[in-house]
């Protein structure tokens, strides 16, 4: 399973309503070979992802940030629709997404999920 924050899954799971969840993927890629080995891990996990019922609302790459503090430029932003929270619950979980979060994790420098709800 990834590493999350301690306690942070229960609390994103106690405040639950059901409604749809939109996380926000920023990413930071290793050099040499970074961006393809987490292509690698997309291959490997899309199916999974789509099993839970969520899909990849937008992936883009990073750009030099016009207002930020030193160190928030990401390489790239990927924004991926859950049907709830529990469905993203269920991709963290699944052993064969298990078998994914390595080659993810081996990608990156750093990453930040950040959910969001609409407004």
């Amino acid at each position: 399973m990834m590493t999350l924050i301690p306690g942070a899954l229960e609390a994103y799971l106690a405040d639950d309503d059901g409604q749809p969840i939109v996380m926000l993927n920023l990413l930071r890629f290793k050099p040499d070979g970074g961006r393809e080995r987490y292509q690698e891990y997309l291959a490997m996990a899309g199916p999974i992802v789509a099993c839970v019922g969520a899909k990849i609302s937008f992936a883009g790459d990073g750009l030099p940030p016009l207002c930020a503090e030193a160190g928030q430029a990401w390489d790239a932003v990927v924004l991926v629709r859950y049907p709830n929270r529990k469905a993203f619950v269920a991709l963290a979980q699944d052993p064969e997404y298990a078998k994914a979060d390595p080659v993810r994790k081996d990608a990156l420098i750093e990453a930040v999920l950040q959910p969001v709800t609409p407004v």
